[in-house]
């Protein structure tokens, strides 16, 4: 309870998200008061450098001394925005100590650490809210921990990573190659300078474990999601897509085993038809299915990234987290009773694009297809072409383990008549 006084929020980092939360919290304060029953007020502000301008944040707000900060005995709220593993855990511990809930955009943090974040919360009887961590301003946490509580959720597939859209969209409607298409996302301000954690996979992993932990009630590190990026996608692979009636894209997908007793997540480039919903999302926007037992398919699209958009996202658990505060009472906590194991990727069972180079001479086909039917692995389709003795074999095959393909691939790469395989890409959503 607040004794009807202003709850004060402590916020950590100013840049492109900070600093559009500091301006919603002062610009929409009769709002909020309103809303949450009691007058929200920004008690300061803590960044990494003091003397840039900062349009908006009273300059008396402003500190460098984040730790002290957060160890305000007047702090209810603490919103995280900095990001990375350190300091931030060490400030929200900190901030869970000292009685304040925290709001947090922090994915790497919650992928690494989540389970003891979660029981700090709960030791000193705070909030921890992360609705902005997954998809920008897209609300998705919260249907699946709260809307779906009673229901059973078996997969979540979608598109959690604007800026490998983007490129990977380029490559698909201009015909423009992946280098190509990352200095057009860099220049547009949808890349970073340094693009690794996206184009690698591992922002969109680290999401996909966040997401598998809340969909099927168990604990999922980063270490437990296969990742694979987007780097070596080609054109040739773009336009291998196109001729099957599909697009690539970035994927992270979260599934319960059908006997329930194993989950799996990974991130990966696949192709996927084109009249699948995801295939239509453009640009730098994400787009995520659910499939629930009773609910059956839900789908969320928006704006997974930006400064205002995530800012919506904060500001919604800001609320939630300020309510609780005039209340007295809690937000959902971890659920993790069910603590399934997390299957290896080469349990998974899905199609396969397999490009090959190979001797164009007869026998050649049949000899790879012997390959495949040694390792119990269907062929659906083959396509091939040939050229002055060099020739492009194109396999597609039916569903299959993910470990009888790897198999196939590594005994085809010591065949005499295949001299390399050019690409290996997952089918999904059929």
């Amino acid at each position: 309870m607040t004794d009807g006084r202003p709850l004060k929020v402590a916020l950590l980092g100013c840049g492109v998200v900070g600093s559009q939360v500091a301006r919603l919290v002062t610009t929409h304060a009769a709002d909020l008061a309103a809303r949450v029953g009691a007058p929200v007020e920004l008690a300061g502000v803590a960044v990494r450098r003091p003397g840039r301008l900062r349009e908006g944040v009273l300059s008396e707000l402003i500190t460098t001394d984040a730790q002290g900060l957060v160890s305000r005995s007047d702090i209810d709220v603490v919103v995280e925005v900095i990001g990375g593993i350190e300091p931030a855990r060490s400030l929200i511990s900190t901030a869970f100590e000292n009685g304040a809930s925290v709001v947090t955009a922090n994915k790497a943090l919650l992928a690494e650490d989540g389970p003891s974040l979660y029981a700090a919360a709960d030791k000193y009887g705070a909030d921890l809210y992360f609705e902005a961590a997954v998809a920008g301003a897209i609300p998705l946490l919260r249907p699946l921990r709260e809307s779906l509580a009673g229901d059973s959720v078996n997969r979540v597939l979608g598109i959690v990573n604007g800026t490998t859209n983007f490129i990977l969209d380029r490559m698909d409607t201009s015909g423009a190659g992946y280098y190509e298409a990352l200095e057009e996302a860099t220049a547009l301000g949808y890349a970073e300078a340094d693009p690794t954690a996206d184009v690698e996979g591992f922002d969109a992993a680290a999401k996909a474990a966040i997401l598998a932990g809340i969909a099927f009630h168990t604990r999922v590190r980063l270490d437990d999601v296969h990742r694979e990026g987007i780097t070596e996608v080609t054109a040739s692979d773009i336009a291998s897509a196109r001729r099957m009636g599909c697009t690539v894209k970035l994927l992270a997908i979260c599934e319960r085993a059908a006997d329930g007793r194993s989950v799996t997540a990974r991130v990966h480039p696949a192709m996927i038809p084109l009249t699948h919903p995801l295939a239509s999302v453009r640009e730098a926007y994400n787009a995520v299915f659910v499939e629930a037992d009773s609910a059956g398919s839900l789908m969320f699209y928006g704006q997974g990234a930006g400064g205002v958009p995530t800012a919506s996202a904060i500001l919604g658990d800001l609320v939630a987290a300020c309510r609780n505060k005039v209340s007295g009472a809690r937000g959902p906590g971890e659920s993790a009773y069910t603590m399934l194991p997390v299957s290896p990727m080469g349990d998974v069972v899905t199609r396969f694009h397999i490009s090959l180079d190979v001797a164009d001479k007869p026998g050649v086909l049949s000899q790879v297809a012997a390959v495949f039917a040694d390792h119990g692995v269907s062929i659906d389709t083959v396509r091939q072409q040939g050229k002055d003795g060099e020739a492009s074999l194109v396999v597609v095959t039916h569903r299959a383990p993910d470990a009888a393909l790897t198999a196939t691939v590594e005994t085809l790469r010591g065949l005499d008549t295949v001299r390399g395989v050019a690409s290996i890409m997952r089918v999904e959503g059929e």
